[in-house]
């Protein structure tokens, strides 16, 4: 399965984001956003939410516990 890394480069590909543009949208700094998608960074759970929400996936998809990004 894959990680929380893998899994934000595969969304922001998807839905063709620019890093700058998530950053912005979740509130967070564009440094930090890139931390957490090279996996340099482990973001707190407060930041895993905005991310799975912003994307519309569940917590376990984004960290890459499951292949199903449906959120329940």
């Amino acid at each position: 399965m894959a990680n929380l890394s893998e899994r934000l480069q595969v969304l922001k590909k998807e839905k063709k984001l620019l890093q700058k543009d998530i950053a912005k949208s979740t509130g967070l700094s564009l440094r930090a956003y890139q931390y957490y998608e090279r996996g340099q960074s482990d973001p707190t759970s407060a930041v895993l939410i905005k991310l799975a929400d912003y994307f519309n996936v569940s917590l376990d998809y984004l960290v890459g516990r499951s292949d199903d990004p449906t959120r329940h």
